[in-house]
């Protein structure tokens, strides 16, 4: 009666359906264990209703399903799954093996399949609930297998899988292991704000405000983050209806229409958004994995999320964070007269002398001097005459004379037919580039240590990204720890770079940013790419050029390069303006 499509793209797909299979059989704690990102084993344990034996081996047929009594319940969907295909995709393409019992049940039943073939069913001893394993996934399609991708990224899918699950409901228990080794172990919470916390980390929840709405076709609560929180990593958005994740592209442009003028563009805040509406006004079918709804009022729904997103921007402002009735907020100090007292009767003066030169001869009798007669000379008058400081540095600097830096921007020489402009953001991005290229290729990095290690967080899927490009990082001349299962320690970052509080944690922000872009995965072109998009980083972190000095080596450095004309992206760093085009100016 209904539409369905592939379910198993990955190791990840596995895990959301076996999960949501927990949850809706009333599971109060459920395991996830994954051995080799999920390539060796899957396996979810939770303490659910369970099977009795002949749904045990009817479950693995396809389009059987205990979620929906009658045609009519498939317009009043409130269960994860209801299409009866998912144990059958996944036996299809695995080894699997499912143990089972009822709690009316004294023993229960142990289920074999491999490749849609029951290979054995007996009854077994096992706790109440549900354990199913899954080994070997799609042994019997190389082609699905071999295009799997590296460990670390396929992992990240899985964290995000048990991430969009385990927010839907704060009352259940959940464990995610990988290899032995514990990445989120939650308990039931009180509210989905403790459960975003114990998921996400305190720190996303210190910077969320609530959201709450009720219309005639929708109810809504949830988070929101600050306008001065929002990152230029994608991350920690979620929508949620009806207890289901989805994706819509529609209605975050309403939570950024919101945030309109209150952030920097090119960068998105956190939100976590649950829709409730009439499960009958919706439709959950219309996308394979179910990441995407149809709701028939879809244009109310819009002002609806951009109403409460912006009412409660509003109230995070920072007029409504004074609370003018709090009897424990503090008063406005009030100065009494004899504060008086305490003022200067008039305002000291300052001595100068305008003739003093402190490289010109001084008078040789001791205690006259540009302080005032009455004090002793601070350093020899014989040192002072003895050296000549000007001649000291004479014709040993470079001719920054010639070098003129406007605003930072721009630095502008003399050359042979005129005018050299230099644009200073992109001649940093070239230098960038043909260092880190070099770094990629030969293995050449140069760190620069941080005075004080700055601990950022990044979430345990950034963690994981960090994780899986730690050797490029480190070629590159970051020196970036792994610190607990969601945060690094930035020890070093390369020369030009910040590693200060505060720039560091944006710089790992971006940092992660351009490894979670997979598009470029051939050999030499992955290191151009990464190259150029680090090089872009470091440029635009860059300090404010001021020095004529300082502008002086950067010419020079930028003329050494091979390529000291164009960017790696073919935009123009260098501009000559002809003699004729000036004396044109003042024709």
């Amino acid at each position: 009666m209904i539409a369905a499509g592939e379910v198993v793209q990955r190791p990840a797909s596995v895990v959301k359906e076996l999960m949501e299979n927990a949850v809706d059989a009333g599971a109060t704690d459920v395991k996830v264990i994954v051995t080799d990102a999920g390539r060796t084993l899957i396996q979810v344990i939770d303490n659910g209703s369970g099977m009795n034996p002949d749904d045990a081996v009817l479950c693995f047929e396809r389009h059987a399903t205990s979620k929906l009594a009658t045609p009519e319940d498939l317009h009043h969907i409130l269960t994860f799954g209801f299409r009866g295909e998912a144990l059958a995709s996944i036996a299809a393409v695995a080894d699997v093996t499912l143990r089972t019992r009822t709690p009316d049940q004294d023993a229960g039943v142990e289920v074999q399949m491999s490749a849609s073939e029951n290979k054995g069913t007996k009854e077994v001893s096992c706790p109440i609930g549900t354990n199913i394993a899954v080994r070997n996934l799609f042994f019997n399609i190389p082609a699905r297998r071999k295009f799997l991708k590296s460990d670390n990224v396929e992992l990240r899918h899985i964290v995000e899988e048990f991430q969009r699950v385990a927010l839907t409901r704060p009352d259940i228990g959940f464990t995610l292991t990988h290899n032995g080794r514990d990445i989120h172990v939650v308990k039931p919470a009180k509210s989905f704000k403790f459960r975003i916390q114990d998921l996400l980390g305190p720190a996303i929840v210190g910077d969320i405000v609530d959201i709450e709405a009720d219309t005639t076709i929708a109810s809504l609560r949830g988070y929101a983050g600050r306008p001065e929180s929002a990152k230029k990593t994608l991350g920690n958005q979620f929508f949620f209806v009806n207890g289901r994740y989805f994706r819509s592209p529609y209605l975050h442009k309403a939570v950024m229409k919101a945030y309109e003028n209150l952030i920097p563009e090119g960068t998105t805040p956190s939100y976590f958004l649950y829709i409730d509406v009439d499960p009958a006004s919706i439709d959950v079918n219309i996308h394979p994995t179910k990441a995407e709804i149809k709701f028939e009022e879809d244009q109310l729904l819009f002002q609806t999320v951009f109403a409460a997103v912006k009412e409660a921007m509003g109230r995070s402002s920072i007029a409504g964070n004074i609370d003018f009735d709090n009897p424990e907020a503090r008063e406005m100090p009030v100065i009494g007269t004899s504060f008086r007292e305490y003022t200067p009767s008039s305002t000291p003066t300052v001595g100068l002398d305008p003739d003093y030169d402190p490289f010109m001869e001084m008078p040789s009798q001791a205690g006259h001097d540009a302080y005032g007669a009455g004090h002793d000379m601070p350093y020899s008058t014989h040192v002072e005459k003895s050296q000549n400081y000007g001649a000291l540095f004479e014709n040993r600097t470079l001719p920054t004379q010639q070098i003129l830096v406007v605003q930072g921007k721009y630095i502008l020489t003399q050359s042979a037919t005129g005018l050299m402009a230099v644009h200073v953001r992109r001649a940093r991005e070239r230098l960038f580039f043909d260092r880190f290229l070099k770094a990629l290729t030969a293995d050449s990095h140069v760190s620069q240590q941080a005075l004080f290690p700055v601990t950022v967080t990044v979430g345990v899927e950034g963690r994981l990204t960090i994780d899986a490009h730690s050797e490029t990082l480190r070629k590159l001349g970051f020196d970036i720890a792994p610190f607990g299962p969601d945060s690094v320690v930035v020890n070093g970052v390369p020369e030009g770079y910040s590693a200060e509080p505060g720039k560091a944690e944006e710089m790992v922000g971006n940092l992660l940013l351009i490894l979670s872009d997979d598009s470029a995965s051939l050999p030499g072109v992955m290191e151009q790419a990464m190259a150029g998009k680090i090089a872009i980083l470091g440029a635009s972190g860059g300090d404010k050029l001021t020095s004529p000095l300082e502008a002086q080596r950067l010419v020079d450095a930028l003329l050494q390069s091979d390529n000291p004309e164009y960017t790696p992206s073919g935009k123009k760093i260098i501009s000559i303006v002809a003699l004729e085009e000036l004396e044109k100016k003042f024709q």
